[in-house]
């Protein structure tokens, strides 16, 4: 299956654990080429009302500053997708009762496994506890 729709399939295990309170990271992997884009990071901000994450985008330099945005978990696929098969090939969603890897391969197939939680608890800013 080509790894657009798969990744619609893979966003759509993003929101359900986000829904449910079960989302605790997301990692996009796996540099394709030498970009000097390391990882991009995705955290819960808030689970009240439309969902916040935080995007963090981390480079190989030290000269380079990395990026924060605060989006919402719509706006963060969106934001997202273009990175898919040009500068990452696996995205890692890690929630509380499971780990799901999203993984493009070289013919631009998409794929989704599942693996046992590497966390147990979800952090989010100070603010939004309680």
């Amino acid at each position: 299956m080509p790894y657009q729709e798969v990744f619609v399939l893979f966003w759509e295990q993003v929101k359900e654990s986000f829904q449910e309170g079960r989302f605790a990271k997301l990692t996009m992997a796996k540099t394709i080429g030498k970009p000097d884009l390391k990882n991009i990071f995705v955290r819960p901000l808030s689970y009240k009302g439309d969902f916040k994450v935080l995007v963090k985008l981390r480079y190989q330099s030290r000269e380079t500053e990395d990026e924060e945005n605060e989006l919402t978990l719509d706006e963060a696929f969106v934001f997202l997708k273009p990175y898919l098969r040009t500068s990452f090939s696996s995205v890692l969603l890690f929630t509380t009762t499971k780990d799901v890897t999203f993984k493009i391969n070289k013919k631009g197939a998409g794929r989704i496994t599942e693996n046992s939680p590497t966390f147990r608890d979800v952090t989010l800013p100070k603010s939004d506890l309680g």
